[in-house]
């Protein structure tokens, strides 16, 4: 490809060549595909990053048909790929292949993508339980509260519901809860802690945006889900965070394997999942996690591929704006 790195760069200890530039080679938008860049990322992986620096689930969707591209016609010596938000890092092996050859083939998986109108990507369809205002993540808000800010304003009255109901002008919780439980979430990616999805309003009357704690909360519980700017995370496992809570839901993550449906991936939720949340009482929640830890719960997963050609219509590659063609903008952080 024009503008890759050449061969003769400088040379790690290791003996791989590094090119002298981060910048491998870019393209312009093109054919209804985004722009392009391909940055060096260490001596082993290459970093692609798709359109502007805005957050633009198009963007999304064309890194995971990019996904699927390299799967289907992976690169020699390719060793893995984990997508971001609008980005694929793509680590190698350079004994079996350099990074120029590496970048070429991407580019020609690049430039041979249709329009997204006329594409359909594997998701499925996952529906979780969820207790809004639940014991655990109200315990997680008083701890914060009592030992870290005490004078936090999204933390008045034990919980971190009103607030978001404030934030976004609604008249109460009972408005905050009909928004969640109406919308279907994308997962865009993965990341923060193994497993932990990030997941962005894709049907509904989701427009919901809250700031994040400040500072960071030291604990959360496992299972707790929560709202930063406009996208909604599931913790995987009890670990720092700054995502504003309103409930919890069931495990998605378990080395252990203990429920059959961690038995290939200890991680539930992959990129291009639509995620649905149910409601549920805390005593009923507890319930199914208890039976989800015997393995006598079965998740609610159904195969649904997504045609894309509704949720790009109007859209302009590697602009701004909603999916939809609202034009609304997102922005988001990157600690839940």
């Amino acid at each position: 490809m024009a503008g890759a790195a050449a061969a003769g760069g400088p040379v790690t200890g290791a003996g791989v060549p590094v090119p002298e530039h981060a910048v491998l080679a870019a393209a312009p938008a093109a054919g209804g595909r985004p722009s392009v860049t391909y940055r060096q990322a260490g001596d082993r992986c290459v970093l692609v990053e798709y359109g502007p620096p805005e957050l633009d689930l198009r963007l999304n969707f064309h890194v995971l048909r990019m996904l699927s591209a390299l799967g289907a016609d992976p690169p020699p010596g390719l060793l893995d790929a984990a997508p971001g938000l609008r980005s694929v890092l793509l680590c190698f092996d350079p004994s079996r292949t350099a990074r120029t050859a590496l970048v070429d083939h991407l580019h020609t998986l690049h430039e041979r993508q249709p329009d997204l109108s006329g594409v359909t990507l594997p998701s499925r369809r996952v529906t979780l339980p969820l207790a809004f205002d639940d014991t655990a993540t109200r315990e997680a808000v008083v701890r914060y509260a009592r030992t870290i800010r005490p004078d936090a304003s999204n933390t008045r009255g034990g919980n971190n519901i009103d607030y978001i109901a404030a934030q976004n002008g609604l008249p109460g919780r009972d408005a905050l809860y009909e928004a969640i439980l109406a919308t279907e979430w994308w997962t865009a990616f993965t990341g923060f802690a193994p497993g932990l999805p990030f997941l962005f309003p894709l049907r509904g009357p989701t427009a919901l945006s809250v700031p994040k704690y400040n500072p960071t909360r030291a604990w959360t519980p496992e299972g707790a889900v929560g709202i930063g700017g406009p996208c909604v995370a599931i913790y995987p496992a009890e670990s720092p965070g700054s995502y504003q809570l309103f409930g919890r839901t069931l495990p998605v993550s378990d080395v252990f394997a203990r429920n059959r449906v961690f038995g290939d991936d200890p991680f539930l939720l992959r990129a291009g999942d639509r995620v649905r949340f149910t409601l549920c009482g805390e005593e009923e929640l507890l319930e199914l996690r208890r039976q989800v830890l015997e393995d006598q719960y079965v998740y609610r997963i159904e195969d649904a591929p997504l045609a894309l050609a509704a949720h790009v219509r109007g859209a302009v590659p590697g602009g701004t704006g909603h999916p939809d063609g609202s034009g609304r903008a997102w922005a988001g952080g990157e600690v839940p």
